[in-house]
């Protein structure tokens, strides 16, 4: 079998199922990069198994995306949706699920990289098991994410604890921005290894088109000055800001003023109330004629929406990437966004977009009036923003860069291993031996 030749390597994604699809499932940015990244690790070399919790009766088991690569869907408390608040208390049985699966392939993971703090919980629960080399991405920090919404649900607590007993504890956590690596220092804790390696986007498919074109294929005015969010229905997203400067641009007065809302509901935060919320202030603010709802798009049509855009705004009040941002300027669409967390990282200030303070509501219609009716400064933009994506964030690169990472710890493991042996006591029996090497190898694991 051609993967006895090839290292098998655990992607854990509890609550983000890799093969879910697009446009009928709670699929977010944690989704797409634990999909992208594993099968692209697959064409580099290693055996990717990706482990997410199986939500539904009729769902596949395993998922076959490459013959590398797969989705395993385990059985953790009832196969339905539940929300990531309430997904802890089944975070026991995920883990004697995945040891079981392990068990009966006869698979040994040496290096898991686990998304999220609930796949981080499992994590650190097999690296006390197994000694495995435990890689952690964050996705979303708890401490960020409570203050910038003024609210911390009864789950907080257990969270920022873990969270930083994931940072302390495993051999590496990657940060997708310099801005969250700061974040984790200042918040989280000062000791753990953190290496930065952004997220990515797929540049085959989130690519240069002719607004003219995408404008026709879509249905859209070609004079019309289109305002595009991408996003769920979320209070921490901005939805209200930017709503709010929608009805203060200047280009709105002047007519042909088009705000394009794509996105669904969070089920998380029952999010059909929020849409619902939204569409009100939508009513009260008279944009009800300016405004299109898209609902959820998929991802083969979304690249015909940033296209036809003249500027993509993300008014977000915490964002630890920012994945709209880089599909946005892959397509050539300027950005304005809000100066927080990764944004401040994917988005060059005059050069790709602009940013702006969150909930400044006359700061982002200045912008967004400025991307409007400044045409030659927009065109420059639009080739800047697609070259920076091209070249900084393509899956291959950031595959390449973990790619990287996984090797290193599993090289250093291996020598820590051999080292341990050398300065073994020649009177150790073979008895003493295998229970001190695990003794050992937790002991000198990388920090």
């Amino acid at each position: 079998m051609s993967q006895m030749n090839r290292q098998p390597i655990a992607i854990i994604s509890d609550r983000a199922d890799p093969a879910a699809e697009v446009v009928n499932q709670d699929v977010g940015g944690q989704n797409v990069y634990v999909r992208n990244v594993g099968e692209t690790l697959a064409k580099l070399g290693w055996q990717v198994d990706m482990f997410t919790r199986k939500v539904h009766p009729d769902d596949a088991k395993i998922v076959q995306h490459s013959p590398h690569c797969r989705t395993i869907r385990l059985s953790a408390g009832p196969e339905e949706f539940i929300p990531k608040n309430d997904l802890f208390a089944y975070m026991p049985q995920f883990l004697e699920a995945f040891l079981k699966f392990q068990s009966k392939e006869g698979t040994n993971y040496p290096l898991v990289h686990t998304n999220y703090w609930l796949s981080g919980w499992v994590g650190l629960q097999l690296q006390e098991l197994r000694n495995i080399q435990l890689v952690h991405t964050y996705h979303s920090l708890g401490i960020v994410k409570y203050q910038a919404a003024g609210y911390q649900p009864p789950i907080g607590e257990t969270r920022l604890a873990i969270e930083k007993q994931i940072l302390e504890q495993a051999n590496c956590v990657v940060a997708t921005s310099p801005q969250e690596q700061e974040a984790l220092r200042k918040l989280v804790s000062e000791t753990g290894e953190i290496r930065v390696i952004s997220g990515g986007t797929d540049i085959s498919n989130f690519r240069l088109l002719s607004k003219t074109e995408a404008r026709l294929k879509l249905g859209f005015n070609p004079t019309e000055r289109i305002v595009l969010y991408v996003g769920r229905f979320d209070p921490s997203k901005g939805l209200e800001t930017l709503l709010q400067a929608g009805a203060n641009c200047q280009a709105r007065s002047q007519g042909n003023f088009r705000l394009v809302i794509a996105g669904g509901e969070d089920p998380d935060l029952e999010g059909d109330r929020e849409e619902e919320r939204i569409r009100i202030l939508a009513q009260e603010l008279e944009l009800t004629e300016n405004i299109l709802f898209t609902g959820r798009l998929a991802h083969d049509i979304l690249p015909f929406y940033y296209a036809a855009a003249d500027v993509c705004v993300v008014p977000s009040y915490y964002e630890p990437f920012g994945l709209v941002a880089i599909e946005a300027m892959a397509c050539g669409t300027p950005v304005v966004a809000s100066n927080v967390g990764g944004l401040k990282f994917t988005v060059i200030p005059e050069e790709t977009g602009l940013l702006v303070p969150p909930h400044d509501i006359a700061g982002f219609a200045a912008a967004i009036d400025r991307v409007l009716t400044d045409d030659v400064w927009a065109r420059k933009m639009r080739k800047q923003a697609s070259l920076r994506v091209r070249q900084n964030f393509s899956w291959a690169w950031v595959a390449g860069q973990l790619s990287d990472l996984y090797r290193c710890l599993l090289a250093k493991s291996i020598m820590n291993e051999q080292l341990w042996h050398l300065h073994l006591p020649k009177s150790t029996n073979a008895s003493h031996v295998e229970v001190s090497a695990t003794e050992s190898a937790k002991l000198g694991k990388v920090s």
